[in-house]
């Protein structure tokens, strides 16, 4: 059975489009794809949605929205129905700079285009297998009940793994692995027999490691002090720890992406060196402390798009878990799925190229066919 899916991924600066082929026993087949570097609800994003649907439409059975944080209602991949988008507005408040533009855009689809079928699939869905334990957040049980951990890339997690299963010839069933995404959001999640049991992102998607714009965990306190010391209001504390710390804050503001921070470095700029070493460091420290919910460590599996084509950087992370066993000679890029650290004895480190995409039309078919 073939299946054909519009997947819509809404970044909080962009809108990425593909018609993808789903076949039974076969890897997806992406036919065509669209990709906008402006606000998923701006002219440009919305004229681009528009047209997408109106050429692969009549083709597709159903449209496929990545949905990055779904709360407590939306856990697992869902058809909209009249109920989705309430269900929507009540997930903002954890996520707003994504769940709002994936809301507005499912009811755009329903609006425009009402007989074609419609599925949310939630980054956070793959963390629901998490013991209670894992989920729990230290607080007051008046709290507790409102905030717990999610955890979030599930998208990506999901096709990691199945992917390092592959390459590493066992099911995923039994494989005890810890998985990097690292992009313009970061997370660290460790998977105990095929099953997520702990990540470092917890009730919202600003939590855990060093990212690209955001600061991840931060002592409470420091927020205390920024509120009552700094000057500034809240909104323009919100808008500093998610949109101007993590690499870009680090750099002195040069730059949030990794491959300008790796270039500036080598041509001495002590901050963009700086702020390499800081990620590293978070990022290594991560993958350690998400190691200690394993028996066994079968990989360490790097994907996003920093772990997919930034060999600097995980070899800056790599040579700070000697303790693993993790081996901190790597080879550079690969034009595939692969390994890149191997030595007899020990986990190797492995390359995934991240398809959130293909996932989705994955989890968009299991839904459609009931699986």
């Amino acid at each position: 059975m073939s299946t054909a899916v519009i997947t819509v991924n809404a970044g909080s600066n962009s809108l990425r489009l593909d018609l993808v082929e789903v076949t039974d026993g076969r890897e997806p087949q992406v036919h065509d794809s669209h990709h906008t570097g402006s606000s998923p609800t701006g002219e440009e994003s919305l004229g681009a949605f528009d047209s997408f649907i109106d050429r692969h439409g009549a083709d597709a059975a159903c449209l496929g929205h990545r949905l990055v944080h779904g709360g407590e209602l939306i856990q697992r991949p869902r058809e909209v129905d009249e109920n989705v988008p309430a269900q929507l507005r009540a997930a903002e408040p954890l996520a707003p700079q994504h769940v709002p533009a994936a809301r507005q855009l499912v009811e755009r689809a329903r609006d425009a285009y009402p007989a074609l079928r419609q599925i949310v699939c939630p980054d956070t869905a793959f963390h629901t297998t998490m013991p209670e334990q894992a989920r729990a957040e230290p607080l007051p049980r008046r709290w507790r009940s409102q905030v717990r951990r999610f955890g979030f890339h599930g998208l990506s997690y999901a096709w990691a793994l199945q992917r390092a299963a592959k390459l590493l010839d066992r099911p995923a069933e039994r494989l005890n692995t810890v998985i990097a995404h690292l992009s313009g959001g970061c997370s660290v999640c460790a998977v105990r027999d095929g099953r997520s049991v702990d990540t470092t992102m917890g009730f919202t998607p600003h939590g855990g490691i060093t990212m690209s714009r955001r600061s991840g965990d931060l002592d409470p306190g420091t927020l205390f002090w920024l509120l009552r010391n700094s000057g500034e209001s809240l909104d323009e504390v919100e808008q500093a720890l998610g949109r101007e710390s993590g690499l870009l804050g680090l750099s002195d503001g040069l730059s949030n992406d990794t491959r300008d921070l790796v270039a500036a470095a080598e041509r001495g700029d002590a901050a963009a060196g700086y702020a390499i070493d800081v990620f590293c460091r978070r990022t290594a420290s991560g993958i350690a402390s998400m190691a200690t919910n394993l028996q066994t460590l079968d990989a360490l599996v790097l994907t996003g798009d920093i772990g997919w084509n930034q060999p600097e950087v995980r070899s800056g992370i790599c040579e700070r878990l000697g303790l693993l066993g993790i081996p901190s000679r790597l080879s550079g890029n690969r034009d595939d799925d692969g390994f890149v650290g191997r030595v007899d004895g020990r986990p190797p480190v492995i390359v995934i190229e991240p398809r959130e995409e293909l996932q989705m039309a994955i989890e968009c078919h299991r839904a459609l066919v009931g699986r």
